[in-house]
C-alpha cells in the first residue's frame, strides 16, 4: 500500500522554544518551602488531594504569582488585575499552599499590603484542606478557621471561578478571557490557566480550543503541566514516537493544531526556562491565544513520582514524609515536629497546628526570602497601576439591566397582536435582541449551529453580522463555540458570565443542552454560591436557552423532541440557583424573562418550542394578561368544586386553551385551571401570596397534563396521586414517533379527545354526577376508583 504523509497546513499560531531568562536563586528556597508545605498538606489531609500534580505545576505557578502577572495582592476582587484559574483543579493542594506562602511572606515583609483576613487564605487556613463545616474544634474557633474544598472554589480569594470538572475549568477561563478582552479591549487583562495533559483529553476540550482560537483571545495564556502522568497511567500522550495510552497526540501538536501559539519547554522545573517561556508569552501579539507546554515531573523529588503520586502519597508521619521535610528543615535552620502515626483526631489537628507553627518560623529564619517576594508583588501592583484600565469606548453596560426588567411594560416589538403567528423561541430572540441593543451588547451568545434555527440570531440584530473575533469583528456579540459544542459552549459562557460584565447565553435543543451542560451549570452554581457566601452580592446570570423543547419539535423524532430536559434542571439545584422559565405563549416569554434576570439566578433556564402558533387572545379566552405568568403560577379559572387541573408545558396549554377550554366554559365544568410558567419564580413567592394564588388544598383533588416527565409536576399535585393518573408523554411508557406535534400529542394520549376525557373522568371523580361521558370512556385506572 502506498502511504503518503499528511502535511500541516498554515496554522494562525507560532511554535518556538523560548531562550530562558535570568531569575534570582531564591526562587530554588520559594519552591523549597512550597514543596515542603505540599507535603505537610498532604500528610495531615490523606483521605485524597494530590501532591505530584501539585508540586509538577508548583514552579510554573510561582514564576506567574511572583514575576509574569499584573495584580494588586491588596485587592483579590479588582476587576482589571490579570487572573490565574486551576482548571486542573485537582491541584488545589497546590493552590492553597501557595496561597499561604504568599500571605506569609507578606505577613513577615509587608503587613500593610495584606488584605482584611476575610480576603486572606492564611497559613492557618491550612487546617480546613478537605474539611467539612460541621467538623469545628476549639482550635478551628479560635483561629477562625476557613474550610477549603477538595476543589478551588471562589470562596478562596483570587479564585474566579469553581473547577474540578474536567474540561469544564478550561471552557470557564476562556469565558473569563472572552469578558476581559471584550470589554477592556486590546489591553485586556490577561487570563493565566493552568491545566496538565490528562486535563486535554476530554471531548470538551477540542470544542473550547476552537473556539478561543477561532475569537482570537490573545489575552489567554494557558500553561500545561505535562508531566505525562494520570490516576492510571505514566503514559498518558504520545512521546518520543511512540503513540499515548490515551491519545495519539502530545500536547504541542493538539493546541498547535487548534490555531495557537505553542511555547515548548523541555525542562519544566527549570526557573530560567519557565520565566523565559512566560516572557516570551507576553511579547507575542498575532492576534492568537497562547499555550506553553512545560514538561515536567510529576512528584519531583517527593519521593513519590508519576501516577502514584497522582491522588496519593506517602502514609501519615511515615518516614517518607518526614524525609520530604528535611531538606527545607537544613535551609531554614527549623525542626518540625515528629508526630505519632498513632494519634487520636484532636491530637492530629494540634500537631498539624504545631507543623504549619514550625513551618512559620522557618520562613521567618529566612527574611531575604520575603523580601525578595515583596519585591516582585510590589512590582505587581505597580504594573497594574501603570496600565492604568479602563473600559473601551463602546464597552458594554450590564448595569443598565437592572431598570429595564419591567415585566408590566414590555418593549413595543414584543407587544404581540392576537392572531399573529409567533414561534416562543422568536420572540425570545427578540426580548434578548432588546435587551442587547439597550445595554450595548452585554449579552454574548453561542448555538450548537443553530443562531437562526433556535433564533438567537436575533439578539444580534443591532450588532455586526458574522462570528466575534477580538480584532477583525469586535462588535458581534455571537461567538463560534467549536461546531456542534453545547458541552464546551456552556463552559465558555458560564466563566463569561463569572467575569460580571456581561450575560452569557447558549441555546441549542432542550434534548441536548440540559443534559450537555448540566456539568458547567452545576460548577457555576457553586462557584456563585461559593462567591456570595464571601462577598453577598447577587449570582452572575449566564442564559441557557433549551430551545424546540418537547413535542412540538416532533417532526425530528423522540431523539430530539425530549420531554425529558426539565427534570434535568427544575428541583435539582439549591433554591435561587437555577430557575427554569415554561411559557406556553410568547406574550409570556418578557414578563418572564424579566422576572427571571430580576431574581439574579446563577442559571436561567427558558424552554421554549419551535413552531409558530397564532398569539391567543387573552381577554377573549378570560386569561390573566400575561404579566400573571412572572409569578410562576396563575389561576385561568377558579371554582367552588375542589376539582384542579394544572397545566405545564406549551404543546398541552394550546391544545386546552384553544379547544377544551372554551367547551369546559360552555357546559359550565366546575374546575380550577392553572398553569405552570416557572416552578422557581413561584417559590420566591411569600407565603402567603403562593397560598393566595394556589391554595394548598387543591393540591389533593388536581390533575396535572404537562409536555415534560411525571416528576416535574409532584410539587403541584397531591402525594398520593400515582403516575398514571396524570397526562405525560410517558404515561404508556414509551418515546413518540416523528410527526405533527399534534399528531404526537395524540399518540401519547395528551391531544384533544384524552385531555377531554381525562378532564371529565376527573371531575366526576371528584364530584360524582358531573359528568356526561359514560364509564367506558374513563381511563382504565379510575374506573370505579374511589373518590
Amino acid at each position: 500500500m502506498n502511504t503518503d504523509t499528511l502535511p500541516w497546513k498554515t496554522r494562525a499560531g507560532c511554535y518556538f522554544t523560548p531562550e530562558p531568562a535570568a531569575t534570582s536563586a531564591l526562587l530554588e528556597e520559594l519552591d523549597l518551602a512550597y514543596r515542603a508545605l505540599c507535603a505537610i498538606l498532604y500528610n495531615f489531609a490523606p483521605t485524597s488531594g494530590h501532591p505530584g500534580g501539585s508540586i509538577s505545576s508548583g514552579r510554573i505557578a510561582q514564576v506567574l504569582v511572583l514575576r509574569t502577572m499584573d495584580y494588586d495582592v491588596s485587592n483579590p476582587a479588582r476587576h482589571d488585575a490579570d487572573l490565574l484559574c486551576y482548571a486542573a483543579g485537582h491541584k488545589a493542594l497546590g493552590l492553597y499552599a501557595l496561597w499561604a506562602l504568599r500571605n506569609e511572606l507578606l505577613r513577615i515583609a509587608w503587613t500593610p499590603a495584606l488584605p482584611p483576613v476575610e480576603q486572606q487564605l492564611r497559613l492557618e487556613d491550612l487546617l480546613g484542606f478537605r474539611r467539612n463545616p460541621v467538623q469545628r474544634s476549639e482550635l478551628f474557633e479560635n483561629l477562625r478557621v476557613k474550610h477549603l474544598d477538595g476543589h478551588p472554589t471562589p470562596a478562596t480569594p483570587f479564585v474566579p471561578l469553581a473547577t474540578g470538572a474536567s474540561g469544564v475549568g478550561l471552557g470557564a477561563a476562556i469565558g473569563l478571557a472572552l469578558g476581559a478582552r471584550d470589554y477592556y479591549g486590546k489591553n485586556a487583562p490577561r487570563i493565566h490557566v493552568i491545566e496538565g495533559e490528562g486535563g486535554l483529553t476530554p471531548g470538551r476540550v477540542s470544542e473550547v480550543l476552537a473556539s478561543a482560537s477561532r475569537a482570537g483571545l490573545d489575552n489567554l495564556v494557558l500553561h500545561v503541566d505535562w508531566n505525562q502522568s494520570s490516576i492510571d497511567s505514566d503514559k498518558v500522550c504520545a512521546e518520543n514516537g511512540e503513540p499515548g495510552d490515551y491519545v495519539a497526540w502530545d500536547p504541542c501538536e493538539l493546541l498547535y493544531f487548534h490555531g495557537w501559539n505553542v511555547l515548548w519547554v523541555p525542562q519544566g522545573m527549570d526557573f530560567p526556562s519557565i520565566a523565559g517561556a512566560q516572557n516570551s508569552a507576553l511579547a507575542l501579539d498575532n492576534g492568537q491565544p497562547t499555550a506553553i507546554i512545560y514538561r515536567t515531573i510529576k512528584g519531583w523529588r517527593y519521593g513519590v513520582e508519576g501516577k502514584a503520586s497522582h491522588g496519593s502519597g506517602h502514609p501519615f508521619c511515615s518516614e517518607g514524609y518526614f524525609r520530604t521535610l528535611e531538606e527545607f528543615e537544613r535551609r531554614f535552620k527549623v525542626a518540625l515536629p515528629r508526630p505519632e502515626r498513632s494519634l487520636e483526631e484532636t491530637a492530629v489537628e494540634k500537631a498539624y497546628y504545631e507543623t504549619l507553627l514550625g513551618f512559620r518560623l522557618g520562613l521567618e529564619n529566612l527574611p531575604e526570602l520575603a523580601s525578595l517576594a515583596v519585591d516582585r508583588l510590589r512590582s505587581a501592583s505597580q504594573r497594574l497601576a501603570r496600565k492604568s484600565l479602563s473600559p473601551r469606548p463602546d464597552a458594554p453596560l450590564l448595569g443598565r439591566m437592572a431598570g429595564l426588567l419591567d415585566p408590566l411594560n414590555p418593549p413595543r416589538k414584543l407587544r404581540y397582536v392576537p392572531g399573529r403567528n409567533v414561534a416562543l423561541r422568536h420572540a425570545l430572540g427578540d426580548a434578548l435582541g432588546w435587551l442587547n441593543s439597550a445595554t450595548g451588547g452585554a449579552l454574548i451568545g453561542s448555538a450548537a449551529d443553530l443562531l437562526d434555527s433556535t433564533s438567537l440570531s436575533l439578539m444580534n440584530d443591532s450588532f455586526p453580522k458574522g462570528f466575534y473575533h477580538a480584532r477583525q469583528n469586535p462588535g458581534s456579540r455571537v461567538l463560534a463555540s467549536g461546531g456542534i459544542c453545547e458541552d464546551g459552549m456552556g463552559a465558555i459562557m458560564s466563566g463569561l458570565s463569572s467575569y460580571g460584565r456581561h450575560i452569557g447565553v447558549s441555546s441549542s435543543y432542550s434534548a441536548f443542552i440540559a443534559a450537555l451542560q448540566h456539568i458547567p451549570a452545576r460548577l457555576h452554581a457553586i462557584g456563585q454560591l461559593a462567591r456570595q457566601a464571601g462577598s453577598r452580592e447577587p449570582f452572575k446570570t449566564w442564559i441557557m436557552i433549551n430551545a424546540h423543547a418537547g413535542p412540538m419539535t416532533g417532526e425530528d423524532g423522540a431523539t430530539h423532541a425530549d420531554p425529558q430536559a426539565l427534570q434535568l434542571l427544575q428541583d435539582n439545584f439549591p433554591e435561587g440557583s437555577l430557575i427554569t422559565l415554561t411559557p406556553w405563549e410568547p406574550l409570556e416569554i418578557w414578563p418572564l424573562l424579566a422576572a427571571g434576570l430580576a431574581a439574579q439566578p446563577a442559571v436561567l433556564c427558558p424552554f421554549v418550542t419551535r413552531p409558530a402558533e397564532p398569539v391567543p387572545d387573552r381577554q377573549a379566552l378570560g386569561l390573566p394578561g400575561p404579566e400573571a405568568s412572572a409569578n410562576g403560577v396563575y389561576a385561568v379559572r377558579r371554582s367552588t368544586s375542589p376539582a384542579t387541573l394544572v397545566l405545564q408545558g406549551s404543546a398541552v396549554a394550546h391544545v386546552f386553551f384553544r379547544e377544551l377550554l372554551p367547551r369546559l366554559d360552555a357546559l359550565g365544568r366546575p374546575l380550577n385551571v392553572f398553569y405552570v410558567s416557572s416552578a422557581e419564580l413561584f417559590d420566591r413567592l411569600p407565603d402567603g401570596e403562593k397560598e393566595r394564588i394556589f391554595p394548598s388544598y387543591l393540591r389533593k383533588n388536581a390533575l396535572g397534563i404537562t409536555d415534560f416527565t411525571w416528576p416535574t409536576l409532584l410539587r403541584w399535585l397531591n402525594e398520593d396521586i400515582r403516575p398514571e393518573r396524570c397526562l405525560h408523554p410517558f404515561r404508556d411508557h414509551a418515546y413518540r414517533g416523528s410527526g405533527r406535534w399534534d399528531k404526537v400529542l395524540e399518540e401519547g394520549g395528551l391531544g384533544p379527545s384524552c385531555q377531554w376525557e381525562a378532564i371529565e373522568a376527573w371531575i366526576r371523580r371528584i364530584r360524582p354526577g358531573t359528568s356526561s361521558l359514560p364509564g367506558a370512556y374513563l381511563p382504565a385506572s379510575w374506573r370505579d376508583s374511589p373518590t
